[in-house]
C-alpha cells in the first residue's frame, strides 16, 4: 500500500460511454466539473471503490460467465487508466489482490489488459531523442496518460521477471467494446514484491552505469543537436533575411518600372488630350464650313430656277447657266468632301478616345499596382496587418509575364501614337480641304458673276439693237404700204388704155371682106394690147411682191417686238433677281469656318 506517495492521484473521466459497469467511489473522492461541463471524478491510490454492474449490456459480447463472478462489490484502486476514443470510452482497472467476491471467496484478481511494467506497452519512438514539440498534435501515436504500478517503475532483472504474454493495448489493437475478460498473465507483481528481495547490488550498479551511459549519450546527442540546430537557425535566418531583402529589392525595381511606365502613360495621355481638343476644334470648323455652303448652294439653285423662266430664244444654255451648274457641282463636291472628312474626323475622334480610354485604364491599373507594390515594399516583420495565408504560394492568378506586361503598355502607347499621327494628318488634310473648297467656291462664284455681267451686257445690247431694227422695220413698212398704194393706182390707170386698144381691135374686126386686112394699124393695135397687158401683169406681180414684203415686214415687226419683250424679261431675271441674291454670298473666313455666321 505504500508503493506510491499519498499525493499521487489517478483520474477517471466519467463520460457518456456504453459500458457494463459503474464505479461508485467513496466519499473522500473529489468530484469536480470539467471545462465542457462533464463530471470528472478523482480517485486516490489505495482508496476502496465499489464496482457495480447491471445485467449484461447490449453492447458487450456474451462471455458465458455470470455477472456476479467477474463483477465484485468492492475493490481497492491500484491504478486507474483512461483509454479509448469516441464513441465508446472504456476504463481499464488494476486491482489489489485479496478482493472478496459476493460468494465469500477470496481470490486474487488478475490484471485486466496488459501489464504496465513492460516497455513495449509504451509508444515506440523513431529515434532515441525525445520529441522536440510538447504539443499533443506533434505525436504521431498519441496515447492517453497511463497510471503505472509502483513495482513497474523500478529496474528489475530479466532472470527474475517474465514479460506478460498479453498484447499491448495501442490505438490499432484496442477493442471497441472491452468485455472485462481476464487477461492471461504469468506473474503477480504485488505478490512477488512481498515475498522476495527485488534487486541485487550487481543489478543496482548495472542500473547506475546504464543510466550514466544513457545520460551521456543523450547529452552528447542533445549538444550535437543543439549546435546543429543553432547553426541551422542562423543559416536559415540569414537566408530568410537575404531572400526578404532580394524580394524587397525586386519589388522596388518593379515599383520603379511601374513609375517609368506611368510617366510614359501620363505624357502620352496629355498629348492625346491635346490632340483630341485640336481635332475637335477642326471638326467644329468643318461643321461650320459645311453649314455655310448651304446658303451659296441655295442661291445657285435659285438662280438656275429663275433663269428657267426665260422665254423663247433667250432660254439658251449660255455661259451663265454653265457657270451656275458648275457652281452647284463645285459646292456639292465640296460638301461631299467635307462630309467624308467629317465622318473621318468623327471616327478618328472615336479612335482617339478609345486609345485614351485604354491608356487611362492602364494608368488606373498601374496606380493600383504601384500602391499595392509600394505597400508591400514597405512591409516589415514588425508591420501591422501581416498574417498567415496558407496555400497562397500555390495559387497563381497571374495573367501576364514581365515581357508581355511591358509589351502591353508599350503597345497601348504605340497605338496612341499611331492614332495621334493619323489625327494630326487628318487635321492637316481638313485645313487644306477648307482652304481648297473655300477658294474653289469663291472662284466659281466670281466666274458666275462675271458670266452674269457679260450676259446682262449682251442682252442689253441685243435689246438696243432690236429696238433700232424695229424702228427701221416700222419705217420700211410705211414705205411699202405707200408703194402698194402707188401700184394699185398704176394698175387702175392701165385699165382704160387697154380698153381703148381692145375696143379698136374689136371694131376693126367688123370690116367687110377684103377690108379685113392685116395692116400696120392692126399690128400696132395688137402690139399695144399686148404691151398694156404685159405692163398690167408686171405691175400686179410687183404689187404682189410689195404685199408679201409688207407681210414680212409686219411679221418682222412682231418678232422684234416679241424679242424685245423677251430681252427685257431676261434682263429682269439676270439683273434683278439673280444678281440681287448673289450679293449675300459668304466671305472666305466664313467658308473656312473661322468666322461664325450671324444668321
Amino acid at each position: 500500500m505504500g508503493l506510491l506517495p499519498e499525493a499521487s492521484n489517478f483520474k477517471v473521466i466519467c463520460r457518456k460511454f456504453p459500458s457494463a459497469f459503474k464505479l461508485n467511489f467513496c466519499k473522500s473522492s473529489d468530484l469536480r466539473k470539467t471545462c465542457s461541463g462533464e463530471q470528472e471524478t478523482v480517485a486516490h491510490y489505495g482508496q476502496l471503490v465499489e464496482l457495480k454492474g447491471p445485467d449484461r449490456h447490449p453492447s458487450l459480447p456474451h462471455t458465458g460467465v455470470e455477472k456476479d463472478r467477474f463483477l465484485p462489490r468492492e475493490v481497492q484502486v491500484l491504478s486507474l487508466i483512461r483509454c479509448g476514443h469516441p464513441p465508446h470510452r472504456q476504463l481499464h482497472l488494476q486491482f489489489m489482490r485479496g478482493t472478496r467476491f459476493p460468494n465469500g471467496e477470496e481470490e486474487v484478481m488478475e490484471l485486466l489488459g496488459s501489464t504496465l511494467t513492460t516497455t513495449y506497452a509504451r509508444p515506440k519512438t523513431s529515434h532515441f531523442l525525445p520529441a522536440i514539440s510538447t504539443m499533443a498534435s506533434s505525436y504521431r501515436n498519441p496515447q492517453p496518460a497511463l497510471g503505472r504500478s509502483p513495482s513497474a517503475n523500478m529496474w528489475r532483472t530479466n532472470s527474475y521477471y517474465k514479460s506478460s504474454s498479453a498484447l499491448p493495448l495501442t490505438s490499432s489493437t484496442q477493442r471497441d467494446h472491452f468485455d472485462l475478460v481476464r487477461a492471461n498473465t504469468t506473474f503477480y507483481p504485488s505478490n512477488r514484491t512481498m515475498l522476495t528481495n527485488r534487486y541485487t547490488p550487481d543489478d543496482w550498479y548495472k542500473s547506475n552505469h546504464s543510466n550514466y551511459r544513457e545520460s551521456e549519450s543523450s547529452r552528447k546527442s542533445a549538444e550535437r543537436l543543439r549546435k546543429d540546430t543553432i547553426r541551422l537557425m542562423q543559416d536559415k535566418e540569414q537566408l530568410t533575411r537575404r531572400t526578404q531583402e532580394n524580394t524587397s529589392k525586386n519589388i522596388a525595381e518593379r515599383v520603379n518600372d511601374i513609375v517609368f511606365w506611368r510617366s510614359e502613360l501620363t505624357h502620352e495621355i496629355d498629348n492625346m488630350v491635346t490632340e483630341i481638343a485640336a481635332l475637335s476644334e477642326v471638326k467644329k470648323r468643318l461643321e461650320r464650313a459645311l453649314a455655310e455652303t448651304e446658303g451659296p448652294l441655295k442661291v445657285s439653285q435659285e438662280c438656275l430656277y429663275h433663269r428657267e423662266k426665260r422665254m423663247s430664244i433667250d432660254l439658251v444654255h449660255d455661259d451663265v447657266e454653265k457657270d451656275l451648274i458648275k457652281e452647284v457641282e463645285v459646292i456639292k463636291s465640296c460638301q461631299e468632301r467635307m462630309r467624308r472628312h467629317l465622318d473621318r474626323a468623327i471616327a478618328q475622334l472615336a479612335s482617339n478616345r478609345a486609345a485614351q480610354h485604354e491608356l487611362e485604364k492602364d494608368m488606373s491599373d498601374k496606380v493600383s499596382a504601384q500602391r499595392i507594390d509600394d505597400r508591400c515594399h514597405h512591409l516589415r516583420n514588425t508591420s501591422d496587418g501581416i498574417g498567415y495565408y496558407r496555400g497562397i504560394d500555390r495559387l497563381d492568378h497571374s495573367v501576364s509575364l514581365p515581357d508581355t506586361w511591358s509589351k502591353f503598355t508599350d503597345d497601348n502607347i504605340l497605338l496612341s501614337q499611331s492614332e495621334r499621327a493619323n489625327s494630326h494628318k487628318l487635321r492637316d488634310e481638313i485645313e487644306i480641304l477648307l482652304n481648297t473648297t473655300s477658294n474653289e467656291m469663291w472662284n466659281q462664284f466670281i466666274n458666275a458673276n462675271v458670266a452674269f455681267t457679260n450676259r446682262i451686257s449682251e442682252t442689253a445690247d441685243a435689246k438696243n439693237n432690236l429696238q433700232a431694227h424695229l424702228a427701221k422695220t416700222l419705217q420700211e413698212i410705211f414705205q411699202t404700204e405707200m408703194l402698194i398704194e402707188s401700184l394699185k393706182k398704176a394698175l387702175k390707170d392701165k385699165e382704160n388704155p387697154l380698153k381703148v386698144a381692145q375696143t379698136r381691135l374689136e371694131e376693126r374686126t367688123r370690116r367687110p371682106n377684103v377690108e379685113l386686112c392685116r395692116d400696120n394699124p392692126h399690128h400696132w393695135l395688137v402690139g399695144e394690147v399686148r404691151e398694156i397687158e404685159d405692163t398690167i401683169q408686171k405691175l400686179q406681180e410687183r404689187l404682189m411682191e410689195a404685199e408679201n414684203t409688207l407681210q414680212i415686214l409686219v411679221k418682222t415687226k412682231v418678232t422684234l417686238e416679241h424679242d424685245l419683250s423677251i430681252k427685257a424679261h431676261s434682263l429682269f431675271l439676270d439683273q434683278e433677281k439673280c444678281m440681287g441674291m448673289r450679293k449675300s454670298f459668304p466671305s472666305l473666313p466664313r467658308l473656312t469656318g473661322e468666322q461664325r455666321s450671324w444668321l
